[in-house]
């Protein structure tokens, strides 16, 4: 546990929060790939399912677990969600589709009572030489603001997820009430599995998610509006426990949604975020 890790905020801080969790950590771990997932995971739909995000970080825990080698990073990965996560006993199972001196394809599942609930594809790559030029396409996110009261979407609950994370957004946004495109600096009060450093790979997973929250611009009262998946692409890895996501939606009549994202540590860019969203009529 090192001393910039959010799970101890000082008491000026609580004031201005949504709420503080008081789970230790998203998960624990059981052993033999087994996990319990703690309250923290709850979604802000269902408190019986999880907001994507935790798991996400856990199956690319489990990637970066399998079979590691030096040299090497996960450089890209997409989740596919096709069930809700509940809130319960998970498994996680990593495996490798193609090996490679340069380049691997790794796969992980993620289940409950033995049904797959989210599936990862990630490639990991050898690291670039130290003489890459370091390019910065887009200028770097607004400076991190001082704590600030943030407001829930109406009819969500925000005793899991949304409490277990600390929200920071851009000046004039009063939070998840203020219609995207939109920024907001996000990092974890407690750890992804209990007793255990977090790695750039889950902190960054354990945001990515949000990434459509942040971008919110279509009526998710009136009309259904979920994502499928999550896909993000990482040039660096991110350093810190605070990430910043930039974010926008954009839609089309007879088609369907895309929320995109760059992802920023304090240093600046370090990644994208892509997500599919399913809209519909309820």
């Amino acid at each position: 546990m090192t001393a910039d890790q959010p799970n101890q905020p000082d008491q000026a801080d609580r004031a201005d929060r949504l709420g503080v969790t008081t789970e230790e950590s998203f998960y624990r771990d059981l052993g033999g790939g087994r996990f319990e997932s703690t309250g923290a995971t709850a979604g802000p739909w269902n408190a019986k399912a999880q907001h994507a995000g935790p798991p996400s970080a856990l199956l690319g825990r489990a990637l970066e677990r399998h079979q590691p080698r030096p040299g090497m990073r996960i450089a890209r990965i997409t989740l596919e969600v096709p069930y809700p996560v509940p809130v319960g006993e998970l498994a996680v199972e990593a495996r490798t589709v193609r090996g490679g001196a340069r380049t691997e394809l790794l796969e992980a599942e993620l289940t409950s009572q033995g049904r797959p609930v989210m599936l990862a594809r990630a490639w990991r790559v050898a690291a670039s030489p130290e003489d890459t030029p370091a390019l910065r396409p887009e200028p770097g996110p607004a400076a991190l603001p001082a704590p600030h009261p943030v407001t829930a979407a109406p009819g969500t609950l925000t005793d899991g997820y949304v409490s277990a994370m600390e929200w920071r957004f851009q000046e004039g946004s009063a939070g998840f009430t203020t219609p995207g495109p939109g920024a907001a600096w996000v990092r974890q009060r407690i750890p992804l599995v209990a007793g255990e450093e977090d790695t750039p790979l889950t902190r960054a997973l354990t945001v990515a998610d949000s990434n459509w929250a942040i971008a919110f611009e279509l009526d998710h009262v009136r009309r259904l509006v979920i994502n499928t998946d999550v896909t993000l692409a990482l040039h660096r890895d991110p350093v810190g426990e605070w990430l910043s996501l930039t974010s926008a939606t954009a839609a089309s009549p007879a088609g369907s949604a895309i929320a995109s994202g760059r992802l920023d540590d304090r240093s600046g860019d370090c990644g994208r975020v892509l997500q599919t969203l399913l809209v519909a009529e309820r």
